[in-house]
């Protein structure tokens, strides 16, 4: 059994989660949300005072308590007081680039299956939320090599990961420079390969170099061009199994005792993701039987083309 002593204790410093238990701590952060559900993010310092519309609060009466209370400012606003969850910390962190969404993220994660211990290749970095989320996957023990192009946005993406895990994490390292030249020199084999870059296709070489027999690639793109290029490239490479793309659309409800109906906001369309397995060396997997759509290699396309598709293949050659 455990005692009160053991429930207050906080998350181990080796497990690199980001996260603490126990009484808030000057140096930590906490997020404060109003009435009317408007967020504010607050490092904590001894003497400081939150300023807003609704007076002040003074952080030395937050330090010391157990998250989850309420706490009243001098002009009489409430405020509710947590720390922040990741998903709470990586949509309001200062950004370089856009940043993935949380809805993506867990789904990268999820479907991808990020273990313990995983190697993780991920390009580009952005702002570094989702690497805080292949971070918190992998453990200190996992691996995650992230590459930028961009030195600004390695520089917001580092102090980003670093303010959420109050250090350098020892799994992590970030790289300036073009992943498809970059991987290959480095002789790195990965389990896991994120791509999120405008361009993820000229990486597919790269990507079947370091991949280990069995492990996947998973691409993050924006626009349906992107989607066509990067799914066709893969499926034209041939050391992949067949990709598979989709999209994820998150929808709140509104409850109210017999007032039961979809909110009047949702998070859209934000990106599609793809992926695909590495076949091992030398195979290839089992051809399609299913034709494609009438029409979708036809005369005015003029993307990759998939290994099992007859060069001539013209708007004719539908299902039959």
């Amino acid at each position: 059994m455990t005692g009160p002593e053991d429930a207050a204790a906080d998350v181990p410093t080796e497990a690199w989660s980001g996260v603490h238990r126990g009484p808030l701590r000057a140096g930590e952060w906490v997020r404060l949300v109003d009435q009317k559900g408007r967020r504010h993010n607050v490092a904590l310092e001894p003497g400081k005072r939150f300023f807003s519309s609704r007076g002040h609060l003074d952080h030395d009466d937050l330090i010391g308590r157990e998250e989850g209370f309420t706490v009243v400012s001098s002009a009489g606003g409430e405020y509710l007081v947590f720390r922040p969850l990741l998903t709470e910390f990586v949509v309001s962190m200062p950004r370089g680039a856009a940043v993935v969404y949380p809805k993506d993220a867990a789904q990268i994660v999820a479907f991808t299956d990020i273990f313990p211990g995983a190697r993780v290749v991920e390009a580009g970095v952005g702002s570094g939320a989702l690497t805080c989320s292949l971070l918190r996957a992998v453990g200190p023990q996992g691996r995650v090599s992230s590459y930028e192009r961009r030195e600004e946005f390695a520089d917001v993406a580092r102090r980003n990961v670093t303010r959420f895990f109050g250090g350098e994490h020892p799994a992590w390292t970030l790289s300036l420079g073009d992943l498809s030249e970059a991987l290959p020199a480095s002789g790195e084999r990965a389990d896991r390969v994120i791509l999120d870059m405008l361009a993820p296709w000229e990486c597919v070489d790269a990507v079947a170099e370091a991949l280990v027999p069995g492990g996947l690639v998973c691409v993050y793109v924006a626009t349906t061009t992107q989607l066509s290029r990067v799914v066709e490239t893969i499926r034209a490479h041939g050391a992949f199994t067949e990709p598979h793309a989709w999209e994820s659309l998150v929808r709140d409800w509104h409850v109210e005792g017999l007032a039961v109906r979809p909110g009047h906001s949702m998070t859209g369309h934000t990106a599609f993701l793809v992926t695909a397995r590495r076949l091992a060396p030398g195979q290839r997997a089992p051809l399609k039987k299913r034709r494609p759509a009438p029409g979708a290699y036809g005369p005015d396309y003029t993307g990759p083309r998939p290994p099992w598709l007859p060069p001539q293949a013209d708007a004719g050659q539908g299902d039959g």
